[in-house]
């Protein structure tokens, strides 16, 4: 798998910081899509997402992690991760690729990743993938996300969207009403789930709506500042690299699409 999804449920924050940046060490393609620290947490994520991969520490702390497997069905591979080994047998029960003891190593981390990058198939020929395709329905993209804000969850319809970004780490999206909320998608992962016709990566920011736009500016080295309506929290500028894209884009034939 060239760009494995993954899931962090950890409740310590240095161990989840610490596996994030192992994971990204030995798999620099790899996606951490998000970080949960709990049973209700993880219930919520895994109803509304979708991941390749979770590693999973035993005890939480509002409990132990099995208690997700009895509200959530878990069909993807799983690591766990736990300072004890009195549960290695019943994490072998439920789904689990592997059981790493804490503090992890970074050797026992990659062995694990290896046992998970042997369960994928191998990609069939590009020539193959479109004979199986061919005439087959258009892939459906995203129609809403599920947002949450300390308690309260919120459903965001796509055509309500006019931004998605990036901000210390974070990613947010940022409705036409001005309303900033926080997202578990990385952008890359946000940018493959929304049609492509209606939003556009401008840089390693910012994917923009169409509706969104307002004005355009020509600036510097053939680049392209956007102004949006909501405003955005800081400067757009489509990168040199997408401006011909990005002006293909708008006029409706970009070939990419």
């Amino acid at each position: 798998m060239q760009n494995p999804r993954i899931l962090i449920i950890e409740d310590e924050p240095l161990a989840a910081s610490r596996l994030k940046g192992l994971i990204l060490e030995i798999l620099p393609q790899a996606q951490v899509l998000a970080i949960v620290d709990s049973i209700e947490a993880s219930v919520v994520w895994l109803q509304n997402h979708y991941s390749d991969l979770i590693f999973m520490d035993v005890q939480l702390a509002d409990g132990l992690c099995f208690d997700i497997f009895k509200q959530v069905d878990i069909k993807v591979p799983v690591i766990f991760t736990t300072a004890y080994d009195a549960y290695a047998l019943k994490a072998f029960r439920v789904q689990a690729l592997d059981y790493l003891l804490k503090p992890m190593k970074r050797h026992e981390v990659k062995e694990a990743l290896d046992r998970f990058q042997k369960l994928i198939p191998p990609v069939p020929d590009l020539d193959q993938v479109r004979d199986i395709y061919a005439g087959e329905p258009v892939p459906e993209f995203r129609q809403r996300y599920l947002v949450r804000l300390g308690t309260a969850i919120r459903v965001i319809e796509i055509p309500d969207i006019a931004l998605i970004y990036t901000e210390s780490k974070n990613t947010f999206l940022l409705t036409k009403e001005g309303r900033r909320f926080p997202v578990d998608y990385s952008l890359e992962a946000m940018e493959s789930q929304l049609d492509p016709t209606l939003f556009f990566r401008a840089n390693r920011q910012y994917i923009l709506a169409l509706n969104a736009i307002r004005q355009m500016f020509v600036h510097t080295k053939s680049r392209v500042k956007v102004q949006t309506d909501p405003p955005a929290p800081s400067q757009i500028i489509v990168s040199t690299e997408k401006s011909a894209q990005f002006k293909r884009w708008l006029a409706g034939n970009d070939e990419s699409v």
